[in-house]
């Protein structure tokens, strides 16, 4: 029988406030062994991941499913930004996953440390060359371990539906890095939306698309990776719409 809108709304509100409480429990439970050895930031990351994915199917009827093959070497993601999911599930699928993020949630309690930790490229506004530039430098010397560098190329969070421009700062990080580049498609926002408390069941998925290259200019790179994403994400959203 499906649930009633206020049960499915309570639902979820009780979701929400166990998922921070499990954030709060997990990042300090692992804050002295993070202390000692930044692997067990990954440990603590991918656990607080395994336990949203289970408690929002246990309590929203909302599974996760993730599509195509996952990265395991060191590449660029590219992928589409719709809400917390999408973060969340990704990182819980790649083997060391870090992410391009912004400086201001450096700051933010138990999250912003657990960032820098698992290597988080935190950026200003404008200075994103410079950022990735010393986090290269990092790898090499061995200060900052190797892993997937993930970005959201519209550079913040799409509603599904909604048309947002891909930034050219994505192609100039592909060709600096010179490492494949693998887009990532979702339709996360119809069930986790950008803003609100109610979540929807249904089947959530995020999907690794077939690698791009290194090699191509930053015109065929940009038009090459926004067709692919747009148009896998808008048929995942087409598949659970029907369904």
């Amino acid at each position: 029988m499906r649930r009633i809108l206020p049960l499915q709304w309570l639902l979820s509100l009780i979701f929400i406030v166990q998922m921070y409480l499990a954030m709060l429990v997990i990042g300090v439970a692992l804050l002295i062994p993070t202390l000692l050895n930044r692997r067990y930031a990954h440990t603590a990351c991918r656990s607080f991941c395994a336990w949203v994915r289970l408690s929002l199917r246990v309590l929203c009827g909302l599974d996760t499913q993730i599509r195509g093959p996952v990265p395991q070497s060191e590449v660029l993601i590219a992928a589409k930004h719709q809400s917390f999911l999408d973060i969340i599930m990704i990182f819980g699928a790649v083997p060391r996953g870090k992410f391009i993020m912004k400086k201001e949630l450096v700051w933010a309690p138990i999250l912003g440390w657990y960032a820098l930790r698992i290597g988080c490229v935190p950026v200003d506004r404008g200075k994103r060359g410079a950022a990735i530039t010393r986090m290269m430098a990092d790898v090499r010397s061995g200060t900052s371990l190797p892993g997937q560098l993930i970005i959201y190329p519209q550079g913040t969070r799409v509603a599904p539906g909604v048309k947002a421009p891909y930034k050219v700062g994505t192609a100039l990080l592909y060709q600096q890095l010179g490492q494949d580049c693998v887009p990532v498609a979702t339709n996360v926002g119809l069930f986790w939306p950008k803003r609100g408390i109610l979540r929807h069941p249904g089947t959530a998925v995020v999907e690794f698309l077939p690698a791009i290259p290194p090699g191509l200019d930053n015109a065929g790179f940009m038009a090459r990776l926004e067709r692919e994403v747009e148009t896998t994400s808008d048929r995942l959203m087409q598949d659970a719409m029907r369904g």
